[in-house]
């Protein structure tokens, strides 16, 4: 009976997360606009540059219209992307943490990552916006610097989640369901580093 129970509220939070999902995918889908060949061959070659680059083609082709040619944009769009995702995977994880205290740890090392993913995209906002139009090379610099450290930092608050449950030696539902989810979260914020890293090697705000 309490098995019975325990797998309708995982069932129960598992509906959410997709309601979840759905929804902030909908507030963040890629502009419907007209692309061209040269701008999806921009972000194709660009991918290349990350681990994960079908995943990298796939979820940013849609922008390639806005992106054009523009590591910045790129570099800035991508940072959107894994931002996007970690809030719903903190959202459906804060959700399982209410059923699941083995999930709050993990919940605090999303929330962290979550932080550092903000304040790296108001960084490259600011940069796009000219806010640092008439500054130096050594400015434009530290400011990248800044942001391939947040987004490193976001990256090893994922990374010390699924740590701690490789390590658990009890295997279920709820453990099998955290660890895919932040792995999946993992290749987009490894991918948006892998492109900021290429907006810093271009050298050109």
């Amino acid at each position: 009976m309490v098995s019975q129970s325990h797998t309708a509220t995982f069932l129960l939070l598992f509906t959410t997360f997709l309601f979840i999902s759905r929804s902030i995918s909908a507030a963040h889908s890629p502009p419907r606009l007209n692309s061209t060949t040269n701008d999806l061959d921009f972000i194709r070659t660009s991918c290349n540059a990350t681990l994960y680059q079908d995943l990298c083609f796939n979820s940013l082709a849609g922008y390639a219209s806005v992106v054009q040619d523009s590591p910045a944009k790129l570099a800035k769009i991508a940072t959107g992307v894994s931002l996007s995702k970690a809030k719903a995977t903190l959202s459906f994880l804060s959700t399982l943490s209410r059923s699941a205290a083995e999930v709050k740890d993990c919940v605090s090392y999303l929330d962290e990552a979550v932080v550092s993913m903000r304040d790296s995209l108001r960084t490259l906002r600011n940069m796009s916006r000219g806010v640092a139009a008439s500054s130096s090379d050594e400015r434009f610099s530290s400011q990248v610097n800044d942001v391939q450290t947040w987004m490193s930092a976001a990256l090893t608050y994922e990374d010390t989640c699924t740590d701690e449950y490789e390590e658990m030696d009890e295997a279920g539902e709820i453990k099998m369901t955290v660890y895919d989810r932040v792995e999946k979260l993992k290749r987009f914020t490894s991918n948006a580093l892998a492109l900021v890293n290429n907006y810093g090697n271009n050298g050109a705000p």
